[in-house]
């Protein structure tokens, strides 16, 4: 069970939290939405909760809820330039399907 950023992802995070001057890591979670049932959630953690569960990647400590796990197990977080456009992109082995706007999945 594991959850990990990829050296591109660390490094933008990890710049995050430098500009923000606090925060111990990023929170990964899902919740209901979209055509396709679900979607991904990212935040930025100041204080950890007492059922969550870390992840250490490239030194960025990555935090999620048990429920999240079920989805989210396996997921590598990428940050991606393609052109103009730039962002975190979720490698999750266990979506089955997306939607055509690319804002939920299903599993």
């Amino acid at each position: 069970m594991a959850i990990t950023l990829s050296e591109n992802a660390a490094k933008r995070v990890q710049k995050f939290l430098d500009q923000r001057g606090k925060g111990i890591g990023l929170r990964l979670g899902v919740r209901t939405s979209g055509c396709s049932g679900m979607a991904y959630t990212l935040e930025f953690v100041d204080e950890a909760q007492p059922e969550d569960l870390a992840f250490e990647s490239h030194g960025v400590t990555v935090l999620t809820d048990p429920k999240s796990l079920a989805f989210i197990d396996g997921t590598e977080l990428d940050f991606v330039r393609e052109g103009l456009n730039e962002g975190f992109k979720f490698n999750n082995p266990n979506v089955k399907n997306t939607c055509g706007c690319g804002e939920s999945f299903n599993i």
